[in-house]
């Protein structure tokens, strides 16, 4: 055989070789788009609640680890939500707002937890109701104003964190931030 022959057969088997390379290359990432496809169309887990009231004033965010185990709130002698604060297991937030008037609490029993705040507001947040899906309620404040409800979009989700702004004592703003927990129970029956 020529030498010529042979560059040519050498330079089709690299041909072949690099069309298996590449085959193999696109299946791979054929593969990884169905994926990253089927990923993005699962439902989401996580959702927002838009902040309520004038949001004026000096901001808060609470959160914690864990599921919420106990909400307190205090309110102006019936009046306006003045703070809130959560327990996530045996721990207790810092407060969203301040304290002082009248003290509202609810402990959460174990696979208890929070799936709506509904109220009303103004330019404060004149009322808070707060649920569970055990179909209890911590209520704080007067039904004054405009009526609000948050809820997760996911039905296994439940409250996660809150952030909002307060001033001069009393809380002007909330916003709700859901999500789906996996845990047994709620850390309060350790």
């Amino acid at each position: 055989m020529s030498t010529c022959v042979v560059k040519q057969l050498q330079m089709v088997k690299n041909a072949a070789a690099r069309l298996t390379f590449n085959r193999r290359r696109m299946q791979v990432l054929l593969f990884l788009s169905v994926l990253l496809a089927a990923a993005c169309a699962a439902p989401s887990y996580f959702s927002f609640s838009p902040a309520v009231g004038s949001g004026v004033g000096t901001s808060y965010t609470i959160t914690g680890t864990g599921r919420i185990t106990a909400v307190r709130t205090w309110e102006n002698y019936n009046r306006q939500v003045r703070g809130i604060q959560l327990r996530y297991g045996f721990k207790w937030s810092p407060v969203g707002g301040n304290q002082g008037g009248r003290v509202n609490e609810i402990e959460l029993f174990d696979d208890e937890f929070i799936v709506q705040i509904s109220g009303k507001h103004v330019h404060w947040i004149y009322s808070l109701m707060i649920v569970t899906n055990r179909g209890r309620s911590l209520i704080a404040g007067q039904p004054v104003g405009l009526t609000f409800n948050m809820y997760p979009s996911h039905p296994m989700a439940e409250l996660r964190f809150l952030s909002g702004g307060h001033q001069h004592g009393i809380i002007s703003s909330i916003a709700s931030h859901w999500a789906v927990l996996n845990m047994p129970t709620n850390g309060t029956a350790d």
